[in-house]
């Protein structure tokens, strides 16, 4: 009897030790059992949040389209990691993806399972009816100058008679897909959890400017509730051509002069096309109007203006700015490497003095671009 029972003790030893608290990712197999094994020497609360982890790992962790590759990719991921490095893994992904998650809150996606999809007993919190998707699109991050500098896109689930559809402790999946006359431009994902989700934050400066047609673009939203799959296409969306990134373009040289030289005598890099010189003035002058005045005199070589001290002076100098309502910004000229453009705006001081100013700024090609090398103060009127 004593034999049988160390026996037994010993087995239970053996088993024991033989769970893993690592992810093995050799196999989707291997990869189960792993996560089965880390899982269940958890407590039950952590057990629930650990579920959840891997679930926005899976979703928005890993590049792979559907659920067999996301869960090589993740496999793949995880392999070697334990418990807390997965928690942490999944708070930067949340993070990065704006989504209300945390490893340390209590636990919010309902009941997960990424190996296999799970009938509840009672509700599952993604089985939302719906009929279709509302898109509304709203500019955010204006600018006095450069105007909206990034839009907010805000999907909203709705019935039948096109009401919005009351739900929330939803985990259900949003796909963003940016593209401009077919061409897709940017894909993003996020997680809805109720009918009040803030949507997607798209910078205008993330799109590029050469692949968008008229300055408009298709945005396709795409969500997934337990039992179907809704999609909405909103078509010709404007956005702000000033606001959009300006494409690099290298060239094999042969649009460049061989001979051509910068204000210094030095040679210019073959190939090497700098876009418009007014994008520098529009730069700086945005800079000016929200007191980054670092911004602003990175923007220039002007040796008229010094030291950063000198032009940042607030009694003296560009430090004096408290705000900019332009009205034009125009290049006039743009040949061997000189460019000339003029504005006309109106500065307001610190003391609440307006003057409407007509300017002509000189730029120079440089390896970092269009830089400000004068300023010229053509006419100054007083408001």
């Amino acid at each position: 009897m004593k034999r049988f029972f160390f026996l037994t003790i010993l087995s239970v030893l053996f088993l024991v030790s033989c769970k893993k608290d690592a992810v093995d990712g050799e196999s989707t197999k291997a990869f189960q059992e792993s996560i089965n094994d880390m899982t269940s020497s958890l407590p039950t609360l952590q057990q629930i949040k650990f579920n959840e982890a891997l679930y926005i790992l899976k979703t928005f962790g890993v590049e792979a389209d559907g659920d067999l590759a996301e869960l090589k990719a993740l496999a793949k991921l995880l392999d070697g990691k334990k418990v807390p490095e997965i928690f942490a893994m999944a708070d930067k992904v949340a993070k990065e993806n704006g989504i209300n998650w945390a490893s340390t809150a209590p636990p919010s996606l309902g009941e997960m399972n990424i190996f296999q999809n799970i009938t509840p007993s009672e509700r599952d919190p993604n089985d939302i009816v719906a009929s279709s998707i509302q898109i509304n699109v709203n500019p955010v991050s204006v600018d006095t100058i450069v105007g909206a500098k990034a839009m907010m896109v805000v999907p909203r689930l709705l019935d039948g008679n096109g009401n919005k559809v009351d739900f929330d402790k939803a985990a259900l999946e949003a796909i963003m897909v940016i593209s401009s006359q077919g061409e897709k431009i940017m894909t993003s994902k996020n997680l809805m959890q109720s009918n009040t989700f803030k949507g997607f934050y798209v910078s205008f400066a993330s799109l590029p400017k050469d692949k968008i047609i008229d300055e408009k673009i298709d945005i396709k939203i795409t969500i997934k509730t337990s039992k179907k799959t809704l999609e909405m296409t909103k078509m010709g969306v404007p956005v702000n051509g000033k606001a959009l990134l300006e494409p690099e373009v290298v060239t094999d040289g042969t649009e460049t002069d061989p001979n051509a030289v910068n204000p210094d005598g030095t040679p210019v890099e073959a190939g090497k096309i700098l876009g418009d010189p007014k994008n520098t003035v529009v730069n700086f002058l945005s800079n000016l109007n929200s007191q980054n005045l670092k911004g602003a005199y990175s923007q220039a070589e002007n040796p008229n203006w010094g030291s950063y001290e000198t032009f940042s002076n607030p009694n003296s100098g560009f430090g004096t700015v408290k705000k900019l309502d332009v009205k034009s910004v125009d290049t006039k000229s743009n040949a061997n490497n000189t460019a000339s453009v003029s504005a006309t705006y109106t500065v307001t001081d610190k003391n609440g003095n307006s003057t409407e100013l007509d300017v002509s700024y000189g730029l120079k090609a440089t390896e970092n671009g269009w830089k400000i090398t004068s300023y010229k103060i053509n006419s100054s009127q007083k408001k």
